[in-house]
């Protein structure tokens, strides 16, 4: 996997419809940034398994990070050596995947998220 293309599993774009459907927000890279945000935030590393990238949601490293490309780069590269791990571009890769995966699960497993609301409380908490 590289930057160039993030595609995301069957589980994951089930929960993000989800997630579509309490907060609103119609763009799927919106609600990844979102959950990128929110697993980057937790300390502990996320539990590794092998994600099957087996959905139809893929996209592109300029359309998932927008403007903010370098910033997002920077934070996985941060976590990456964080993590103790070699920030090269599979790595990388590797942990954006894992995150945006771990994000968008505790985002959809939010019983208390009911709207957009909720999700910008999530982010101030």
């Amino acid at each position: 996997m590289s930057l160039d293309s993030i595609r995301l599993s069957q589980p994951a774009k089930d929960q993000l419809i989800k997630l579509k459907r309490i907060t609103g927000i119609k763009n799927w890279n919106t609600l990844c940034r979102w959950a990128l945000a929110l697993s980057l935030q937790d300390p502990s590393p996320p539990l590794v398994r092998d994600i099957v990238p087996d959905s139809n949601v893929e996209m592109n490293w300029k359309t998932f990070a927008g403007v903010y490309g370098d910033i997002y780069l920077a934070l996985l590269k941060q976590r990456c050596l964080a993590d103790g791990n070699e920030p090269t571009e599979e790595t990388i890769s590797d942990t954006l995947l894992i995150h945006v995966h771990r994000g968008i699960g505790h985002l959809a497993g939010r019983k208390s998220l009911r709207g957009i609301d909720d999700l910008i409380q999530i982010a101030l908490d």
